[in-house]
C-alpha cells in the first residue's frame, strides 16, 4: 500500500474464503489494515474460478489485493486462542464462510465482544444465519438465480444453461457489508458499544435489483392505482428498463462502426439534438411531452433515426452529444472498453507487474489528493510472522514453537 488512505489506522481481521473476501476489498483499497486468517492449508479460492494467473485465479488477486495473510489453525485451542488475542487489536472482524462456522471454534462474535466491547463483526454468507436455505452451501450464480436476476436460456440442443451474467449479489453483498461496517464502527467509535451485523448475499441481489422487483410488486396493483409512464400510454405496464424496449427516443442505434446509446427522452434533449444534427422536422413532427417521452412505437421516426444514426462513427456522436447537450453514450463491450476516453481518463489499470495481472481499480477517489495503491494478494501466510510479532509481541522462538506444533504455518 503507497501512502495513507482515508481507513488508515483502522484494523480488520478477515476470515472468509472466495469471493467473500470481497467485503474487505474496498475497506483494504481505502487504507485499512486487513489481515487474512488462512486454514493451513491456505484459501482454496486460489485454485477456484478462472482465468488462472500462473496458477492462481484472477477472481483471488483481485478480491485479496492489499491484505496481509496469516495461516492458523483454529480447529486448535492454542490456535484459537491466537486467534482471540490477534481479534482483540483490531476493529473488525469479517467472516465470510457458512452460517456459525467461528461459533462452533467458540469464537462466537459475543464472546469476542465479550473480551472486546468495541469491537464491530459481520457475518456473510449466500443465504444468510436465518430462513430455510441457512445450511444450502452456494456459489455466485446461486445468489442471482435465487433473486431472479439470471433468466434460463437454452442452447440449439434444447438444453438449459446459464447465461453470461453480471454477477450483483456476489458484488452488492460485499459493497452493502462494508458500509455497515463502516457505520458500525462510527458507533462504537463514538460510545464504544459494538455489535454484530449479519448479511446475506442473496438478500443484497434482490437489494440491487430493487427497481425491477419494486415496479413488479408496484405493477400488482390495479391500474386505476399505479399506471405505466405517461408519455408510454398508462396502460403499458413494465418493470424498469423493461419499458424501454419498443422506445425509439430512448434506444440504442447502429452507428457506422459500433452502437452509441440515444437517450433524448426529455423533450430538450430532443430538441438539441434535432436542432444540431440539421433536422429541425423531426422535432416539429414529433416534439413529443417535456419528460420521460420514449416516442414508444414511432415506426417511422424510428426509421429516419436508423437511417441517420448510422452516418457517424460512435466516437463522432459522442463528440456530437458533449457540443449539442443531448444525451447519448457509447455502448461498449468489454474489448472495447478498455480503449475508450473516458475509461482510460478514470479508470487506469492496476499493473500485471505489481499485482500479478491487470485489475480493475477503486472508482472511489478523494479530491485532491493522490489515491493509495494497494499491494499484490498475499501468499499463503506471507505475514504470519510479521502480524504475530507487530500485534503479539511474539519473539521469533515463539513463533518458531507454534509452527513445530502446526499451530500457524
Amino acid at each position: 500500500m503507497s501512502g495513507a488512505g482515508l481507513l488508515d489506522g483502522l484494523r480488520v481481521v478477515e476470515v472468509a474464503h472466495l469471493g467473500a473476501g470481497a467485503l474487505t476489498t474496498t475497506l483494504a483499497d481505502l487504507g485499512a489494515d486487513v489481515i487474512k486468517v488462512e486454514p493451513l492449508d491456505g484459501d482454496y479460492g486460489r485454485l477456484m474460478t478462472w482465468p488462472l494467473v500462473d496458477g492462481t485465479s484472477l477472481l483471488f488477486l483481485h478480491v485479496n489485493r492489499g491484505k496481509r495473510s496469516v495461516r492458523l489453525d483454529l480447529t486448535n485451542d492454542e490456535g484459537a486462542q491466537l486467534f482471540r488475542r490477534l481479534v482483540s487489536r483490531c476493529d473488525v472482524l469479517v467472516e465470510g464462510m457458512r452460517p456459525g462456522a467461528l461459533d462452533r471454534r467458540g469464537l462466537s462474535s459475543a464472546s469476542l465482544r465479550g473480551d472486546h466491547p468495541e469491537l464491530v463483526t459481520i457475518s456473510m454468507s449466500g443465504f444468510g444465519a436465518t430462513g430455510p436455505y441457512r445450511d444450502i452451501p452456494t456459489h455466485g450464480v446461486a445468489f442471482d438465480a435465487w433473486a431472479g436476476i439470471v433468466s434460463p436460456q437454452k442452447d440449439d440442443d434444447g438444453s438449459w444453461f446459464i447465461p453470461e451474467h453480471v454477477s450483483i449479489g456476489m458484488n452488492a453483498g460485499p459493497l452493502y457489508g462494508a458500509i455497515g461496517v463502516l457505520a458500525a464502527v462510527l458507533r462504537a467509535r463514538a460510545t464504544g458499544r459494538g455489535c454484530h451485523l449479519e448479511i446475506a448475499q442473496s438478500d443484497s441481489a434482490v437489494a440491487f435489483d430493487w427497481l425491477r422487483n419494486e415496479s413488479w410488486r408496484a405493477y400488482d396493483h390495479p391500474c386505476g392505482e399505479v399506471t405505466g409512464n405517461p408519455s408510454d400510454g398508462h396502460e403499458w405496464r413494465e418493470p424498469g428498463t423493461a419499458g424501454l424496449r419498443d422506445g425509439v427516443r430512448y434506444q440504442i442505434y447502429e452507428s457506422s462502426d459500433g452502437h452509441v446509446l440515444l437517450m433524448a427522452s426529455e423533450r430538450k434533449f430532443w430538441r438539441n439534438f434535432c436542432l444540431a444534427v440539421g433536422r429541425p422536422d423531426l422535432f416539429e413532427r414529433w416534439p413529443g411531452a417535456e419528460y420521460a417521452d420514449h416516442a414508444r412505437g414511432e415506426h417511422e421516426l424510428k426509421a429516419e433515426l436508423v437511417a441517420l444514426l448510422r452516418t457517424r462513427t460512435t466516437a463522432e456522436w459522442v463528440a456530437f452529444a458533449a457540443e449539442a447537450d443531448t444525451a447519448m453514450a457509447p455502448v461498449n463491450s468489454h474489448r472495447s472498453l478498455p480503449a475508450d476516453p473516458q475509461f482510460l481518463a478514470r479508470m487506469p489499470w492496476l499493473s500485471a507487474e505489481e499485482h500479478g495481472a491487470e485489475l480493475v481499480p477503486s472508482p472511489l477517489k478523494v479530491v485532491g489528493e493522490e489515491t493509495p495503491t494497494p499491494g499484490r494478494a498475499p501468499g499463503p501466510g506471507q505475514h504470519t510472522e510479521e502480524v504475530l510479532g507487530e500485534l503479539l509481541g511474539l519473539e521469533p522462538d515463539q513463533i518458531r514453537e507454534l509452527r513445530r506444533g502446526d499451530v500457524i504455518r
